[in-house]
């Protein structure tokens, strides 16, 4: 592996299909490969764990280092990133409202579960008060079943569609969704009490959180899994955070019903290349109202009557690493009655994921829970089992030889659906596009199973599209653009999390000034 100053392509190998083009998103121009950014990269370090090689692994060995641990840069002033770590944190301070961090101005003005959870650990690098603050806020939020809705709407926004009126009514409206995100809490938390420098600050945010993470998780398989598979369902794409998969095109066939008319308001702030087709968005409406007629989102109810139920890798994935971190959390604060709860999650999660394994495709496929079939979308959900953990070796390299044929297709990586497949869009909303929080957990999951120079691929292209392009929602595997919001927190907080952590923490202090007040009017970026 080179050394830290060694310069990178930026990962500009390979053909680009030709297959998929840009005319029909007639809005935006082809352009040229973005030209190589000198790469910084992270020093080797040893694979900590070694291959499993029985089932008692997952529980013998802990998964650590969930962010880049390099040694602070000597130069700070001198470092191409550094104009990207300061972007970074103000893009964060940008996006505070108040204790609670929006994804993007105006396309995303609420607090959405997984976002926030991502965005704690980039605000833990440089104000670790404000990361707590953020799991507070998330958690403010949580039903009395243990539910974690996947958006709370702290303050109106008419920015957003459908808000707190359709979720409630206009008369009453919600102060939540009625349904959920990957569970990526315990995850983060276990991060923030792992390397806090504020120990006492961190044991006293960590006991009033830990009740709150572990009824979360209790929800998971009382709602999500009354059948005790091992894995739960979600119920709407939404729930995924994957919302526009081709993984759910086959399991949205379900008639849809007569809807009220409405109006989409991202449509207003991105063009409608990247983002659902009206058809789509007539079934995650048809299911909202559906389970809103359930007495309101009763979670005793929503399983057994939904027409979309998937077992969707991406949430089994998060949700097992986040059982094996919440474990890890009851060792320490002493909770050890909990454990054996947690450790039966976890023996029926390992079993549940051998359902998901497609043998010839070398891949894990999200299933459609109704019909018991493996949905045929390969999408880079099906890499998460290697942030899990729950991977045998044979599989991992399995899951490794494909993602070479992937990257081999795209100059950047990792694009959220196989650039082979006909439903491929590098530009639409989960399609095709590289998402950096994706990025982070398929390189976490690399460097568990010791794929490192594999994992190295994926941290370069991250680190050249984020210099090339900015803290963009999402990035075109073919040209490297960015593409979704602007100054995107999640993009933001992967930056100082993993892609700049040392350099973050080295100027972060450096970084003062007013949060923006919740009664100020906000424009959008320029």
């Amino acid at each position: 592996m080179a050394g830290n100053d060694a310069p990178s392509s930026g990962g500009l190998v390979g053909p680009i299909p030709t297959t998929v083009s840009l005319a029909s998103c007639p809005a935006l121009e082809a352009k040229s490969i973005l030209p190589p950014v000198r790469v910084f990269r992270s020093t080797s370090v040893e694979n900590l764990n070694s291959t499993p090689k029985d089932r008692a692994y997952w529980r013998a060995k802990s998964l650590r280092r969930l962010f880049s641990m390099r040694e602070p840069e000597e130069d700070l002033e001198g470092s191409a990133r550094l104009p990207i770590v300061e972007e970074s944190i103000e893009c964060l301070r940008r996006n505070d409202y108040g204790g609670y961090t929006i994804p993007a101005h105006n396309l995303y003005p609420f607090q959405w579960n997984w976002d926030s959870a991502i965005v704690a650990a980039g605000w833990a690098v440089f104000d670790e008060a404000r990361a707590w603050e953020e799991f507070e806020k998330l958690f403010s939020g949580q039903w009395e079943d243990g539910m974690v809705p996947s958006i709370i709407f702290h303050r109106p926004s008419t920015s957003y569609f459908p808000g707190p009126e359709i979720w409630g009514s206009p008369a009453a409206p919600s102060e939540s969704t009625g349904i959920t995100q990957p569970p990526v809490a315990s995850v983060s938390a276990r991060f923030l009490f792992e390397h806090t420098e504020h120990a006492e600050l961190a044991e006293e945010q960590m006991a009033d959180l830990f009740p709150k993470l572990l009824a979360s998780h209790r929800w998971w398989y009382k709602a999500r899994d009354p059948e005790k598979k091992g894995i739960v369902a979600i119920l709407h794409p939404w729930e995924s955070g994957m919302d526009n998969s081709p993984a759910w095109d086959a399991a949205l066939q379900f008639p849809v019903d007569n809807l009220p008319p409405y109006e989409r308001k991202d449509l207003q702030h991105v063009n409608a290349c990247m983002r659902p087709t009206k058809e789509t968005y007539d079934h995650y409406l048809t299911l909202l109202y559906r389970f809103k007629a359930e007495n309101y989102y009763d979670s005793n109810k929503l399983y057994w009557v939904s027409p979309f139920r998937m077992t969707d890798l991406c949430t089994n994935s998060i949700l097992f690493r986040a059982n094996r971190d919440l474990r890890w959390l009851a060792i320490k604060l002493g909770k050890t009655d909990v454990v054996a709860e947690i450790d039966e999650w976890l023996e029926r999660g390992f079993e549940g994921f051998k359902q998901l394994w497609d043998e010839d495709a070398g891949l894990f496929k999200c299933q459609d829970q109704l019909t018991g079939k493996l949905d045929d979308a390969a999408t880079s959900a099906a890499f998460l089992p290697l942030f899990a953990g729950v991977a045998s070796k044979e599989q991992a390299a399995k899951l490794a030889e494909n993602l070479k044929q992937w990257l081999d297709k795209v100059p950047f990586g990792v694009p959220s659906t196989d650039p082979r497949d006909p439903r491929f869009e590098p530009l639409r909303y989960w399609r095709g596009p590289v998402w950096i929080i994706i990025n982070w957990m398929i390189f976490n999951g690399l460097r568990h199973y010791g794929y490192d120079d594999l994992a190295q691929r994926i941290y370069d292209d991250s680190v050249a599209l984020t210099s090339n392009a900015g803290l963009r929602e999402y990035f075109d595997p073919q040209t490297g653009d960015g593409a979704g919001g602007e100054l995107f927190s999640w993009t933001a907080a992967m930056c100082l999390a993993w892609l700049d952590r040392p350099s973050a923490i080295a100027i972060g202090h450096k970084m003062s000034g007013p949060k923006i007040h919740l009664d100020q009017e906000v424009s959008p970026p320029k």
